[in-house]
């Protein structure tokens, strides 16, 4: 398949290309801009006075942690309550190469590539500097993009303004052939205009599939690299084993990383016995799906029924507790938790809402970049009747799949951290914290997995690999 790849040259940038349009003029929320300035000694000060068996040392050290694999991530976490009134930020999964930029408002007006430029030179940036001894490939530097134009392409136009040279923006679809596109000793080539040109490094917005196009080894530097996908990014299989394995590690400074109960490495004929353990409310997932793909919400038979009979392509799946309404919602180990929602409508309506907060690492420490939410189609019942649509009253992903390599976005459910919208999810300020906590937490335990992944000669271990994660299909798919 030829797919246009274009020249971005600098001074390109043009906000309206690059934000929704609702977000574009929007006025960030006060407390949202206060939260996104805060020092970090605050935010350790005010965390361990309200969490004082927290251990202060482990929570400084964890929030200046430098990831080597896993630099740029987006967390997706739900706003939860015990039937005791504990509220606590739970961790649905962190996504490697995430969307936000375009929903995100200006946190100051006068700059107006906003946080897509604070991604860029604090963390891709210090990503190219050569290490000493290491060569330097003479080539380009391109973005990969297999969905969101809108915000691949605001990285484009920064990246070249930052780097002042041409970028080159190169969709990389999933399921189809590249003609302009090969991999020469570990260099990614693109062509264009009669000729094959060498990337020395791209920045990846290349979500569905990426290890099975692009290898885990590269002499071209890429952010992220196709393990942080596969220790956790986009496998949700392997990240819920490195929550577990660095849980384990924080257990004894009074930290700990909220998630589901998860069941993993489950066949699909084993999933009827599992959802009945979790009293008959659980959540399916696909461990290798994303933008709202592969995720089954299961509250009744018939909704379990339709599940089984649905054709994938993979062998193992994950079953989690399911977060729902008071009165039907999973009762796991920890007890039972339900969505706390947003702020009544004017009839009484609360609906489901996620967080995402999206962070990169820095050289100072992983750093919060922008935050958005996104709510339920329908608001959440009390109690479930017979045909409740548990999706429409859970789901809040706003990707809509149109066909093979073709997405749109219910941008209606959109909800902004600006003056208006802030207010209807009932967040406070240490609500934001916690929920970047939790977001770092889940970025460090992905990274942690990624260094567990390559052996001292940097060399992938795939035995290891086929240990934690043994489908066959995902692992016919992945190039080394």
């Amino acid at each position: 398949m030829k797919s246009q790849i274009v020249k971005v040259l600098p001074e390109s940038f043009q906000s309206e290309n690059h934000w929704y349009p609702k977000a574009l003029n929007a006025t960030i929320h006060p407390m949202v801009n206060y939260f996104l300035n805060l020092d970090v000694k605050k935010i350790v000060s005010r965390y361990c006075h309200l969490h004082p068996m927290v251990n202060r040392q482990k929570l400084e050290e964890i929030l200046a942690y430098q990831c080597k694999y896993f630099l740029w991530g987006g967390a997706d976490l739900f706003n939860a309550t015990s039937e005791d009134g504990k509220r606590q930020m739970v961790v649905i999964e962190n996504n490697s190469c995430p969307s936000g930029q375009k929903s995100m408002p200006l946190l100051d007006d006068n700059k107006e590539d906003g946080s897509y430029r604070l991604l860029i030179e604090r963390t891709f940036k210090p990503f190219l500097k050569p290490k000493q001894g290491v060569s330097k490939i003479n080539g380009k530097l391109g973005v990969l993009f297999d969905k969101n134009h809108m915000e691949s392409s605001g990285y484009a136009a920064v990246l070249a303004d930052v780097f002042k040279e041409a970028v080159f923006l190169i969709p990389y679809f999933n399921g189809t052939e590249i003609e302009n596109m090969k991999i020469e000793n570990g260099i990614l080539h693109f062509y264009f205009e009669d000729a094959w040109i060498p990337l020395r490094a791209a920045f990846r917005y290349v979500t569905q599939k990426p290890w099975n196009r692009i290898p885990i080894h590269t002499k071209t530097k890429i952010l992220n690299p196709i393990v942080a996908c596969l220790a956790g990014g986009r496998n949700k299989m392997v990240a819920a084993k490195a929550y577990d394995l660095y849980n384990s590690e924080l257990a004894d400074f009074g930290l700990q990383l909220n998630i589901p109960e998860t069941i993993w490495d489950i066949s699909k004929a084993e999933i009827p016995l599992w959802v009945q353990k979790l009293g008959g409310h659980a959540v399916v997932k696909i461990p290798y799906s994303n933008a709202g793909q592969g995720v089954y919400t299961i509250t009744n038979e018939q909704e379990l029924n339709a599940f089984m009979e649905t054709e994938t392509d993979y062998e193992r799946y994950i079953v989690q507790s399911l977060i729902g309404n008071y009165n039907w919602s999973s009762r796991s180990e920890t007890g039972k938790f339900y969505h706390v929602g947003t702020m009544p409508t004017n009839n009484g309506a609360t609906y489901v809402a996620d967080i995402r907060m999206m962070v990169s690492s820095t050289l100072n420490g992983i750093k919060p970049l922008c935050i958005y939410s996104r709510r339920a189609s329908e608001p959440l019942a009390d109690y479930l009747t017979e045909g409740s649509n548990s999706w429409g009253m859970l789901g809040t992903n706003l990707s809509i799949k149109l066909g093979e390599n073709e997405w749109g976005s219910d941008t209606n459910r959109l909800m902004l951290m600006d003056r208006r919208d802030f207010n209807k999810l009932g967040l406070g300020l240490d609500d934001l914290i916690e929920a970047f906590i939790q977001t770092v937490l889940s970025t460090i335990a992905i990274d942690k997995m990624c260094i567990n992944l390559f052996n001292s000669k940097g060399k992938f271990k795939q035995k290891l690999f086929k240990s934690l994660n043994n489908d066959n299909t995902l692992l016919n798919e992945i190039l080394i």
